[in-house]
């Protein structure tokens, strides 16, 4: 392998913005992930609404964050306050950057496979399989040692405003969207990102044996 290039670390960036809003994006639209953890952890006793209760307003609340919704939110049984309300627009908004980030990432990571495989340089992908893989570990350590932290830290962060405190009584959504429902979308994201290192580096290994392989027939 070459010696580490500054441009390699920059193109593992390209490819981490790229995985992670592409596990972001499959996390949200994933409903099934939801559909398991009604019955797993018990939503229904702990909102005290039917399962298919549940699964309606859940849907109402994924289908309004596509980006292709047009309108506002509206749960089908469910009140809602307008700082609540808000909340979710913000949350919407999030969303669309990922779906934004994806496609400039996309484009860029295209290119630069292209680019590369006219130089026959294949050791960005070695790279890049590493870089990927950080920022998901240093995360998964984080939520490890204090998920509840790193929840509210995520939350400050991303937020200008405490709207993403709801009161159940005038936000009973709430109660439906526990915090280890956002635990395992979040295991979701680190699988897919964790996944893309795996492919990076799998593509690596064989365009690299099969280099060897040329050579040694020669």
């Amino acid at each position: 392998m070459k010696r580490l290039k500054m441009t390699d670390i920059l193109i593992g960036i390209v490819f981490t913005f790229l995985f992670i809003s592409v596990g972001v994006i499959a996390a949200v639209n994933f409903r099934y992930l939801y559909y398991f953890d009604i019955n797993y952890l018990k939503i229904p006793e702990l909102s005290g609404l039917d399962a298919a209760i549940i699964r309606e307003n859940y849907d109402a609340l994924i289908d309004y964050n596509s980006p292709f919704f047009k309108g506002g939110l509206n749960f089908p049984t469910l009140p809602a306050s307008a700082s609540g309300l808000q909340h979710f627009e913000e949350v919407k908004s999030i969303f669309m950057s990922f779906y934004f980030i994806a496609f400039i990432s996309f484009v860029l990571a295209l290119i630069i496979i292209l680019y590369k495989k006219r130089k026959r340089d294949y050791s960005y992908l070695f790279i890049s399989s590493l870089t990927v893989i950080i920022l998901p570990i240093i995360v998964a350590i984080g939520c490890a040692i204090n998920f509840d932290a790193a929840f509210i830290f995520f939350h400050k962060i991303f937020f200008r405003n405490d709207y993403w405190m709801f009161d159940p009584v005038t936000d009973p959504v709430i109660t439906i969207l526990p915090d280890t429902f956002f635990l395992h979308s979040l295991l979701f994201i680190i699988a897919c990102v964790l996944l893309g290192s795996i492919l990076l580096y799998t593509i690596y290994r064989i365009l690299i044996n099969r280099r060897w392989s040329s050579l040694t027939l020669k």
